[in-house]
C-alpha cells in the first residue's frame, strides 16, 4: 500500500516551485497535484495518454476540445489521450488531482 496526504503533497509542489508534481508511479498509471492560481494561464498541450482530473479546491473553466464546463471542488472531468484542453477563467486558486494512464511521460 501507498498512501497520501494532500497537504503534504501540496507543501512538496510548493517547496519544489512547480505546478505539477508526480507523487505516484505504477506499471498503468501515474498521478499527480496539479495547482494554478487565480488569473494563471493554463500553459498543457495536448498529453499522449487518457487523464481523469479530480478538482480538489478553487474554481474554474475547462475547455476539453470544442465543450466547456465549469469546475469546482469535487468535479471530475476525463479527458481522452491526444485532446486539446486548457483551465481558464480560474477564480479561485486551483488544486487538482490528475491521473494519467498510461503513466505520463
Amino acid at each position: 500500500m501507498k498512501a497520501f496526504r494532500l497537504d503534504e503533497l501540496e507543501a512538496e509542489r510548493a517547496a519544489n516551485e512547480g505546478a505539477y508534481l508526480q507523487f505516484l508511479r505504477e506499471r498503468n498509471m501515474s498521478v499527480g497535484l496539479y495547482a494554478l492560481n487565480a488569473g494563471q494561464s493554463d500553459p498543457q498541450a495536448p498529453h499522449g495518454q487518457d487523464e481523469v482530473y479530480l478538482v480538489m479546491s478553487g474554481r474554474a473553466s475547462i475547455t476539453v476540445g470544442m465543450e466547456t464546463t465549469q469546475v469546482a471542488r469535487g468535479s471530475v472531468v476525463y479527458v481522452p489521450a491526444g485532446a486539446a484542453h486548457k483551465f481558464h477563467h480560474i477564480t479561485e486558486d486551483l488544486r487538482v488531482m490528475v491521473v494519467f494512464s498510461p503513466p505520463e511521460g
